[in-house]
């Protein structure tokens, strides 16, 4: 797994971690039962705080993507569909917000902008 952190970005570290480790599981780059870098190896690969990735970590534990085994490691967790489905879908909410905000923005009609969905899913199938 190769995660990339970019000190120029306004989302916080420890959240651009959270992204790539999610996108891995969803991927599938990383599987059930996979071990993630201990706490302090990733902290030294990405040359940041330990408890940065610390927090990474523990909310990914609290969000369960992943389990901790005390004096083991951090592994992926079994894979919980509905926690994924509502990830995605809360994903999706916030692309939908910001089309909302553009197309009011630029007077473009509800109308419109159902076209423009009903177009893309019918040259999807």
């Amino acid at each position: 797994m190769n995660i990339i952190i970019s000190n120029n970005s306004s989302t916080p570290i420890y959240e651009q971690i959270k992204t790539a480790i999610k996108q891995a599981i969803f991927s599938e780059e990383l599987k059930e039962e996979d071990m993630l870098p201990s706490v302090r190896n990733l902290a030294n690969d990405l040359k940041i705080s330990f408890l940065t990735v610390k927090k990474a970590y523990d909310e990914l534990e609290q969000e369960g993507f992943i389990k901790t085994v005390q004096g083991k490691g951090s592994f992926i967790a079994p894979k919980n569909l509905e926690l994924i489905k509502e990830e995605k879908l809360k994903e999706i909410q916030n692309y939908i917000e910001k089309i909302y905000d553009i197309s009011k923005i630029s007077n473009i009609s509800e109308n419109e902008v159902k076209e423009l969905f009903k177009m893309i899913f019918e040259e999807d199938f």
